[in-house]
């Protein structure tokens, strides 16, 4: 009897020390940022941030291990993270990793940064996807990134000098380096010994300071969402570039031949990815609006078949359209050789097959009572107006406008009126 007491006093006490003081469960979030960062990385911690403040969860915990990512992307992760009411713990996770680049600006603007051994964090040197530029441009960007990361740094009470040692200098540093430089506030193992260390600690939130309460925490990982797997794979700015310009070939190739089917299918899927795509990049409403012109200066080439003006501005408005598609300064782009080599092909492949409808719609008919008109024959009985004739291979009911026509003679079909043919005497 008295081992079951004590092992029901121990239940209690286990059951007890998982709760706050006012007998609520302490729970935290947690979401792993374990891939490059981009415009999906920011939907997810803002989701996770905002699931944490409505169930009044006592902490969000970011497992970091990532080479860095979008600029653009990661200041509104930094915003989120800034203006959250729920204490955010970063922790650089497992050993081995890094924290690298963006990823630094996200841990900075945490309430607390831990990190395993053998990882390691800095070099923010900024990196932008849009080619090479001037070095006045470069300065620009570097000296707003500098200013963007001390920010963060003094905010949240760790050493502005590092910081921006990081960004000039990309300047890196091991666990035990960023611990004695004042970048993050602890080194620990696992996250059990992180929720061990913490609880207690004082930190300073949107909702005040308040006392972290980790001790026991019952951790509630981020669910991946389908839309967010599929965003992972088509938001890359060239996957959505080819999406749209396979969209916009199916469209318009339905639009020359109705009623085939596949292409239209296989554009209309595409567009909607392209679009859901684009939904989640900094776009330039202007480039797509240019693009969707081009659209129609291909259909109306469809109807005209002038072979001039409306392809030539089709094939100009799409490259513009593709240069103008993102946001400058957005880290987001497509390289101007793929732009133009793809709305290149795309051109060709729209101008081949309209070459080819054209083509056949101009060919003579060969089938029906149409396709009979400029056949030879001869007349099998006098013509006068109306007799029998023979023409490819059957017997019909003639009516001659060029006057009578004797029995044997050769004739030529000139038209069709019901079922009697139009002849007239060969030459």
């Amino acid at each position: 009897m008295k081992q079951k007491a004590i092992l029901f006093t121990c239940f209690v006490l286990m059951a007890l020390s998982m709760r706050t003081a006012d007998g609520k469960e302490i729970r935290g979030y947690s979401l792993n940022i374990d891939s490059a960062i981009g415009p999906i990385t920011y939907y997810q911690v803002k989701s996770t941030l905002n699931l944490a403040e409505r169930q009044e969860a006592d902490f969000v915990i970011l497992v970091i291990d990532t080479p860095g990512g979008l600029l653009s992307s990661t200041r509104k992760i930094v915003q989120q993270i800034l203006s959250s009411k729920v204490p955010v713990i970063a922790y650089v996770y497992p050993k081995g990793s890094q924290c690298a680049s963006a990823g630094v600006f996200i841990a900075l603007s945490c309430h607390v940064i831990a990190m395993s051994p053998a990882t390691n964090i800095g070099a923010a040197h900024p990196v932008t996807l849009m080619g090479n530029k001037d070095e006045t441009m470069e300065e620009k960007i570097v000296n707003d990134t500098v200013s963007f990361i001390k920010s963060i740094a003094l905010h949240r009470g760790r050493n502005p000098d590092w910081a921006e040692k990081a960004v000039r200098q990309s300047v890196s540093s091991t666990e035990t380096e960023a611990l004695n430089e004042n970048v993050i506030d602890l080194v620990a193992n696992d996250t059990d010994e992180i929720l061990a260390s913490l609880d207690g600690r004082k930190v300073k939130t949107e909702a005040g300071e308040i006392f972290l309460r980790t001790r026991g925490a019952t951790i509630i990982p981020h669910r991946e969402s389908f839309k967010d797997r599929i965003l992972k794979v088509i938001a890359d700015p060239n996957i959505a570039y080819i999406l749209l310009m396979i969209g916009f070939i199916g469209i318009l190739l339905e639009f020359y031949n109705p009623g085939f089917g596949i292409p239209g299918i296989a554009g209309t899927v595409s567009l909607i990815l392209a679009f859901f795509a684009l939904h989640a990049l900094p776009i330039n409403i202007a480039g797509l609006i240019l693009i969707a012109v081009s659209l129609i200066f291909f259909a109306i080439e469809a109807v005209t078949a002038s072979f001039g003006l409306f392809i030539i501005s089709g094939i100009v408005t799409l490259i513009l359209g593709s240069f103008l598609l993102f946001k400058p300064m957005s880290d987001f782009g497509i390289s101007a050789g793929f732009s133009i080599w793809l709305a290149i092909i795309t051109s060709a492949i729209l101008f081949a097959a309209l070459w080819f409808i054209l083509k056949t719609k101009k060919r003579k008919v060969t089938t029906g009572k149409e396709g009979i008109v400029g056949e030879k024959g001869r007349a099998v009985s006098s013509i006068a107006p109306t007799g029998k004739v023979f023409v490819h291979g059957e017997y019909w009911n003639a009516s001659s406008r060029s006057g009578e026509i004797a029995e044997g003679e050769k004739v030529v079909v000139t038209g069709v009126s019901g079922n009697t043919l139009l002849v007239k005497k060969t030459e």
